[in-house]
Formats: structure tokens, sequence, C-alpha cells
């Protein structure tokens, strides 16, 4: 549970991540914009062709009486559109992550740089980036199809098709996008995608946790294309993680630490000042350790 919600606080921090760089916010949004309208279309044709799809893979239900007739056909047409949706889902982010290569490249690299340390670089040319993104997504996609077709015949078992399938169509969808939205961030380290599905399955709570909400949210219209600049800063956050990277923290603690033993050695010789107005005999090797040798006042470190 506590990498679940571990996986959830990089999909929040990717959004808080954006919200403070709206300039990146904007930019962002517009490789979604243009995929929605495609998938807007592509499901709108489906919903008003289900009913015949239906129709034509149950010939052998034309002779059959009311109600069975319309429970199995309307049973399959509901079955059609939640698989259309979802493949949607998770073609919608390899479909608008090839159309944004070169945004969210730029995005992701920005998040790497705020985090602090090296930024990595794929050092391809565009068109080369292109294509390994286009197959890569294409290898989930044979992966989506296959668990599709196996959900979508488990959706005929009662009451399990009702109810367990769909939770595990969500994780699996959940899984996928995640692998999706963290190539962004992995594609430029090098990091091959078996490996990545390694890593991935590796820290499989974490990644349901950023990826199954995500996926939740994805459903609803235009939620995708807002949520799809801060889903890829935070999977990109994640990506780091994944790869035991962290981020200036180490830099900043030292900060933390150095203005620590500054304000111990402030404190010092302050103590060392009043110390000086006593007596010529008190506190003698004191004032001597806070001299170098060079006879300027220097920094008491504790022992």
């Amino acid at each position: 549970m506590r990498d679940l919600g571990a996986g959830f606080g990089y999909l929040v921090k990717g959004q808080k991540w954006v919200a403070k760089h709206g300039r990146w916010f904007g930019f962002g949004l517009l490789p979604g914009l243009v995929t929605l309208v495609l998938y807007a279309g592509a499901l709108v044709g489906l919903g008003y062709g289900a009913d015949d799809l239906a129709a034509w893979a149950t010939p052998f239900a034309d002779d059959w009486t009311s109600p069975w007739l319309d429970v199995l056909r309307g049973t399959l047409t509901a079955l059609v559109f939640v698989f259309g949706l979802f493949l949607a889902v998770i073609t919608f982010t390899a479909v608008t992550l090839l159309i944004g290569q070169p945004f969210y490249e730029s995005l992701s690299e920005a998040v790497d740089r705020s985090e602090g340390g090296e930024v990595p670089e794929s050092g391809l040319p565009l068109w080369r980036e292109l294509w390994i993104s286009a197959r890569d997504s294409l290898r989930i996609l044979l992966r989506v199809a296959f668990y599709g077709v196996l959900l979508f015949a488990c959706g005929f078992i009662p009451v399990v098709g009702q109810t367990v399938v769909p939770v595990i169509g969500f994780c699996v969808s959940g899984f996928f996008l995640t692998e999706e939205l963290t190539s962004v961030a992995l594609q430029r380290r090098g990091v091959e995608f078996k490996e990545r599905l390694r890593l991935l399955r590796g820290r499989r709570s974490a990644v349901l946790g950023f990826g199954v909400p995500l996926t939740l949210a994805f459903l609803v219209p235009f939620v995708a294309v807002f949520l799809m600049p801060g889903a890829v800063a935070g999977a990109t956050l994640m990506a780091r993680d994944l790869r035991g990277e962290t981020p200036d923290d180490d830099r900043h603690d030292d900060d933390r630490h150095d203005g620590s033993r500054n304000d111990v050695d402030r404190n010092g010789a302050a103590r060392n000042g009043a110390a000086r107005n006593r007596p010529s005999g008190e506190n003698a090797p004191e004032r001597g350790a806070l001299r170098k040798p060079d006879g300027t006042r220097g920094a008491h470190h504790l022992p």
C-alpha cells in the first residue's frame, strides 16, 4: 500500500509541476488536443456501428425469441464499445506521445533540469526517436490486444465478467499506460523496451498507483488532454526513482548542514566573544581554538 501511494504521489507531483510552470502546461496541451479530435470521431463512429457489428457477429441468434436475442446482442454491443474504449485509453497515450514527441521530450528534459544533476539526452535524430517510439508502441499495442481479447472473452462469465474483469482491465490499462509515459524519460536514458518492463514490474504497486487513477481520469472527456502534460512530468519523476536517480536533495541537504554548521560557528563565536570579556584566565583554550594559524578567526567545528 505504501508503494501504491508513492505511485499516486508522482502523479500529483507531476500535475503540481506543470501548474507551477504554466508555459510547459500550454506547450504540452497541443498534441493531446489533436489526438482527442481524432479519437472522438472514432468513438462516435463505433457507438453508431456497434449494434450492426453485434448483429453481424451473431447470425445464429436471428431466430431467437425475445428477450434472449436482445440480451445477447445488447451485451455484445456493450462489450464491443467497452473494448473500443479500453483500446482508446491505451492507444491515446501512444498516439499522443508519437504526435507530440518533440514537445514531451522537451518537457521531460525540463523536469530533469529542475530536479538537478545531469539531463540525459538520447543524441538520436528525431526520425530515429520517432521510429523507436512507434516500434515500442506497437509492441505495447500487441500486448494490450492480447489481454483485451482475453478479458473480452472472460466478460461473458456470469458475475465475474461484470465485476472482476473490469478491475483487471483497469489494472492492465494502468500498467501499460505508465509504461508509455515513462518511456519518454527512459528512452532518453537509453533504456530498452524489455528493460523498461523489468523496471516497472519491480515496482508494480507504484506503477498501478500511478496508472490506474490516470486511466480512470482519462475516461472523462477532455480530462486526458489537460492531465497529459502533468502525467509526462510525473512519469519523468517516477522514471528517476526507478533508475535510482535522486534529485539534488543531497546538495540541498549539504547546504542545510553547512548552514547549520555556520549557525553553530556563529553561536560559538558569540559565546567566545562573551568569554573574551571575562577575566583573562577564563576559557583561554577555547579562545585559542577559534584562531587559524594565520591569526584570522575561523570556523569552530564540533568534534
